[in-house]
């Protein structure tokens, strides 16, 4: 019974044999290929140069791979001590990870290398936007002050106004110092305020124009077609985009307004009070003594309100790098996993098969050590041995004198005896 289950697992052996070197050479050449276009998406130079070079890497790795997994198909499922087996473990443990290294990435490259660079472009894409918007948001601060300086003219210039009309603050009409004094004031507090509203027209304008090239750069991410061309002009609307958020973060009106809120203040010049008479002289200091009071209280709320968005932390310069595909696939791998996962399988299943043939050699060393004797041996084994039997006792030697220098031996062999009783010994250092 056993000896036809050993019999039937060294017919399975053989027969998968062809197949086992026809899937090897199947792998390897598909591992190949792939590593051909791996190979090719990372080259610079001409055309033919590129071609050859990655045609003379992609058959060197084909033939190494299959070489090696032959060889390991051929000696370990033989090798049975501990030490071998460990030994051949490491080697195999080795040479995995040169494949991986020189054919697996490659692989995963050609499997997802565009997929991984529309992804680097992608969160480019959402790099920038986030640039863009923030710097937007810096030169669009300043436009929180406006409703400030818009209170501020328009009370510097209704002050003017019922000071002309009715003397609210001198008790005499006209137009005096006190008048002048409010409206300058006044026209200062509306210079800042066109200044502001124009700043925003321009934040307005370049905004847009990074909008635009942001839709473009969308675009071109999700466009079909090949990625190279996609990603030279992706680099190109990003050098313009750049231009963009730099020239934003330069139309800040926060420091014109800053210097301008010093000026209300630091630059004061009253003018000298022009009433006819020295009661009417004392009333008019009086006002624009309170008039200067409250320029530099506005002064002071301007200063502040500008050195909190001078404080606000400005748009760092990115820089955009462009990724070939395979370094895209490892800067993103753990996105592509199940690209990585076939590449390396593609180059370590081979692996698998020797790990089978490993343990059906081992069931049948053991199922064969359970046979008694007379049933390992076969009739060809038989009749050799009887040949020799006759061959010996032809030249006068007995067979009871070769079988106790036999067992006298000491250096152990790999010649398995016939004789069951030394074949135990034989077999002592192999694994069971």
């Amino acid at each position: 019974m056993a000896l036809g289950a050993s019999q039937r697992l060294h017919d399975g052996v053989a027969a998968v044999e062809t197949m086992t070197r026809f899937a090897l050479a199947v792998l390897a050449l598909a591992s190949g290929v792939y590593t051909y276009l791996g190979v090719r998406s990372i080259l610079d130079g001409s055309p033919t140069s590129v071609f050859f070079a990655a045609i003379i890497y992609s058959a060197s790795v084909s033939v190494g791979i299959y070489a090696f997994w032959s060889y390991m198909a051929r000696f370990y499922p033989h090798v049975t001590t501990h030490m071998g087996r460990a030994a051949m473990l490491g080697v195999m443990a080795l040479g995995a990870a040169m494949i991986i290294a020189m054919s697996s990435w490659l692989n995963a490259a050609a499997l997802a290398g565009s997929a991984a660079l529309e992804q680097h472009l992608a969160e480019t894409v959402e790099d920038y936007t986030a640039d863009l918007d923030q710097a937007h948001q810096n030169a669009l601060a300043a436009q929180s002050l406006l409703p400030d300086i818009q209170r501020a003219s328009e009370r510097f210039a209704q002050l003017a106004a019922s000071e002309r009309q009715s003397g609210a603050l001198t008790g005499t009409t006209g137009s005096g110092s006190v008048v002048q004094l409010l409206s300058q004031m006044s026209a200062q507090m509306k210079d800042l305020e066109n200044g502001i509203n124009a700043s925003r027209e321009q934040v307005t304008m370049l905004f847009n124009q990074g909008q635009k090239r942001l839709e473009t750069m969308r675009t071109l991410v999700s466009a079909p077609g090949a990625i190279a061309p996609r990603a030279d002009q992706f680099s190109s609307e990003v050098v313009a985009l750049t231009g963009v958020i730099t020239s934003l973060g330069q139309t800040s009106i926060a420091p014109s307004i800053r210097r301008a809120a010093d000026d209300l203040s630091l630059g004061f010049i009253a003018p000298v009070a022009d009433g006819g008479n020295a009661d009417l002289v004392n009333r008019q200091d009086q006002v624009m003594e309170t008039v200067r009071a409250s320029v530099a209280a506005q002064s002071k709320v301007l200063s502040e309100a500008a050195d909190e968005i001078l404080a606000r932390a400005p748009v760092d310069e990115r820089r955009f790098v462009p990724l070939s595909s395979a370094e895209a696939v490892l800067r993103y791998g753990n996105d592509f996993i199940p690209a990585w996962a076939g590449a390396i399988s593609i180059d370590l299943l081979p692996g698998v098969l020797v790990f089978i043939l490993a343990t059906v050699h081992g069931a049948i060393r053991r199922q064969e050590e359970k046979l008694p004797f007379a049933e390992r041996i076969t009739a060809a084994e038989l009749l050799q041995a009887l040949e020799v039997q006759r061959a010996v006792t032809a030249n006068g030697v007995p067979l009871s004198e070769m079988a106790e220098a036999a067992g006298k031996a000491e250096e152990p062999n790999n010649i398995t005896s016939l004789d069951p009783r030394t074949r135990a010994k034989d077999r002592s250092h192999e694994d069971r």
